[in-house]
């Protein structure tokens, strides 16, 4: 089962029980993966778990299907959070699909001081659905349980607040010490933090160190904020034995 298909929020998924596929999920399943009646698919409800169906009714509009077995697949801890600076062009739409693929957790769009695209007004509505659909569609491809949730836009304060909680990871070129030497603590969570392009203000800077952010840099070469995340994340997969 090469595909998985979403059923609607809400939804829940166990096994005898029908279930169902409606608007994009169920056009793609019934005319581009062209899915016959009595074949058996890979369906999730995003929240963890993951189910083998069999097609009962198939149109365009909805699929029917019969749950045939269950399995449920908890979060990671701790969970690794993506705290990502809006950034011009696709950049940083790219970090969340990719970031998404690595098993990111949870999203928070970081209104930096420096970011070069803005949100405001509609744009945030629009923006907070834009990455969540990214992360969506890239949830689907890499066959995820768990969808990772997208954040409203977050300023640099608000992000230092989080610092009193959860352990935030500040990537910076110039940091003395590597990623790759970070030895996870007993906090909740861990926030890797991509700033833009122009980087990150001193003050912005001096706000997250004094919230308890660690100065961390990825190697020696200047990453792109497109890159910089996902690198990040695979090093922590490793390093807290998600890989």
């Amino acid at each position: 089962m090469a595909h998985l298909y979403y059923v609607p929020s809400g939804d829940s998924l166990e096994a005898g029980v029908p279930a169902r596929l409606v608007g994009d999920e169920a056009r793609h399943a019934a005319t581009v993966g062209r899915l016959g009646i009595g074949e058996e698919i890979l369906i999730g409800d995003g929240a963890g778990t993951l189910a083998t169906a069999r097609a009962t009714g198939v149109g365009p509009k909805e699929v029917v299907l019969e749950v045939v077995d269950t399995t449920f697949h908890p979060r990671p801890k701790p969970e690794v959070w993506l705290v990502q600076a809006l950034a011009k062009g696709d950049r940083d739409e790219l970090a969340i699909q990719t970031c998404t693929e690595l098993g990111v957790d949870r999203i928070i769009p970081w209104q930096a001081a420096r970011s070069v695209s803005l949100w405001k007004g509609d744009k945030v509505i629009k923006g907070v659905a834009r990455w969540q659909k990214i992360a969506a569609e890239a949830s689907k491809q890499s066959l995820r349980p768990w969808i990772p949730t997208v954040d409203e836009a977050m300023t640099t304060q608000e992000i230092a607040e989080l610092g009193g909680v959860h352990q935030l990871l500040l990537l910076d070129p110039g940091a003395p010490d590597a990623l790759s030497a970070y030895i996870p603590d007993r906090k909740p969570n861990v926030l890797v933090m991509v700033g833009p392009e122009g980087g990150i203000e001193p003050s912005e800077k001096e706000l997250l160190m004094n919230s308890g952010a660690l100065d961390l840099r990825l190697g020696s070469t200047v990453l792109r904020t497109s890159s910089a995340g996902p690198a990040a994340l695979a090093l922590l997969n490793s390093s807290l034995g998600r890989w």
